[in-house]
């Protein structure tokens, strides 16, 4: 059955789009295997800003009047980001959620299993019910979470960790890598020519992304071995002219792609440099656009991550099968959280929330610092450029973020692409990064080998970001 027949929206936004939610038992099981203090001290400091309140920021203003129809149609998000019902919150303005704050306090005192097998499961379904999605108690009782060994590969001298599929980012990254590799660094990917080159890299990584899909229900083996070979990258590149571009067909696409959403990501590393790496998500801004009234739950739209069987037609290549709907299947994401690490000592933590973008966002990053030797702010601040194959535009940086900071790509290298054949589109956003670094690495005081070295972390001011030291 396709229940969004006739209804395409339906899988965007609403009670249709709403995926089971898996961040709480997934932050469960990298507590039972990792963590150290008590789960109700790293659950508790959540329920208490929920409860006490925070100050809506620019950036989140921003958003909330992007998705100002959203908010005043479902009573949930009502309640929360507006005043009364009749205006948004402004920025500065406290926002509270207390029927968030007493589902997080029931969660700290008996785990998640109160969620997934429990009470606040039973109302979270019955919300959804009453808003005309189909999840049900058995849906949650059944999530699992999948621990997997991370993709790595040797690049510059740097073994590069990254998430597996269902997640593309890891492959993709990768693959992009390797092909600017083929040119020498930084020589080869400096410039507008060597922007030009990545370009052509991403349309590329597009071109073979969308034959991954969940490992659990299809064979990505092939594709995968080919997305980390240097001899496929080394094939790719001789593909790519220096002089100009080529209609998505000439990159060997078969499938239209997913225009998958919007993240939350974070960077963290310890006194001890263990590192962490952790993109979160409910897909598009505000999710399906509804906030479960009885538990404070905002609900994701991630069904939306999915392909689905339509018509295709001689311009539009048909949806993925490897991605298509299936009981128990998880989405094709971009997803790109990433750890550098050489000798076996950490050398940086990153990644980036954005969509279809992330993957760009965090390669441009990594080639800014590892290859043409930028220091870790000016690698984030460095506009970016971006490219999703189909359509067959290419996405610059040209806008001023909320907090006056201006990114654009400069015009001279702008006009160089217009002269290879790239149509070029002015982007007021783009992707989010957040990244560290660990420099020069000096013996720990605490002995036993260990080593430490300092830190620099940027988080990406296009948000109003500022990293945290404890």
């Amino acid at each position: 059955m396709n229940m969004y027949a006739g209804n395409a929206g339906a899988k965007a936004r609403g009670a249709l789009s709403v995926a089971v939610p898996g961040e709480i038992a997934g932050f469960y099981e990298a507590w039972k295997q990792y963590g150290k203090l008590p789960w109700k001290r790293l659950v508790m400091p959540a329920a208490n800003i929920a409860e006490k309140g925070f100050r809506i920021s620019p950036y989140l203003y921003m958003q909330m009047n992007r998705t100002k129809l959203g908010i005043f149609t479902d009573k949930g998000l009502r309640d929360i980001f507006t005043l009364n019902g009749r205006s948004l919150l402004q920025p500065g303005d406290m926002c509270h959620n207390k029927r968030l704050a007493h589902t997080l306090k029931a969660i700290s005192d008996h785990g998640p299993d109160v969620l997934y097998n429990g009470p606040i499961g039973i109302k979270l379904i019955r919300d959804i019910k009453k808003s005309g999605g189909i999840l049900t108690i058995k849906d949650l009782q059944r999530y699992q979470v999948k621990v997997k060994e991370p993709i790595s590969s040797e690049i510059l001298g740097l073994n590069i960790l990254g998430m597996p599929p269902p997640s593309s980012g890891g492959a993709g990254l990768i693959l992009i890598l390797n092909i600017l590799a083929q040119y020498g660094i930084p020589s080869g990917v400096s410039g507008s020519l060597g922007l030009h080159r990545f370009i052509e890299s991403l349309k590329h990584m597009f071109a073979v992304r969308m034959n991954l899909g969940d490992p659990d229900f299809y064979n990505v083996t092939a594709v995968l071995s080919d997305m980390l070979s240097p001899k496929f990258a080394e094939d790719l590149k001789k593909t790519i002219n220096d002089n100009k571009t080529f209609p998505p067909k000439y990159y060997g696409g078969r499938w239209n792609l997913i225009n998958d959403h919007g993240t939350s990501h974070l960077s963290i590393v310890d006194s001890e440099r263990n590192a962490v790496s952790m993109t979160s998500t409910v897909n598009s801004y505000f999710g399906s656009q509804i906030l479960s009234p009885s538990t404070g739950i905002l609900l994701n739209n991630e069904m939306d991550d999915f392909s689905i069987p339509y018509n295709s037609s001689a311009n539009i290549p048909p949806p993925a099968p490897a991605n298509f709907i299936g009981p128990l299947k998880r989405p094709l994401s971009s997803m790109s959280p990433t750890i550098v690490v050489k000798d076996g000592q950490l050398k940086a933590v990153m990644g980036a929330s954005g969509g279809a973008m992330i993957i760009a966002a965090t390669a441009e990053i990594f080639l800014n610092h590892f290859a043409k030797r930028m220091d870790p702010l000016s690698s984030v601040l460095a506009p970016r450029s971006y490219h999703q194959l189909i359509p067959n535009v290419v996405q610059y940086e040209n806008w001023t973020t909320v907090t006056g900071d201006h990114f654009e790509v400069p015009a001279a290298t702008r006009a160089a692409l217009q002269k290879k054949g790239h149509v070029l589109q002015a982007l007021s956003g783009g992707t989010i990064c957040q990244f560290i670094i660990v420099h020069s690495l000096e013996k720990s005081a605490t002995g036993g080998g260990a080593t430490t070295g300092e830190l620099t972390a940027v988080s990406d001011p296009r948000k109003g970001g500022l990293p945290a030291g404890y």
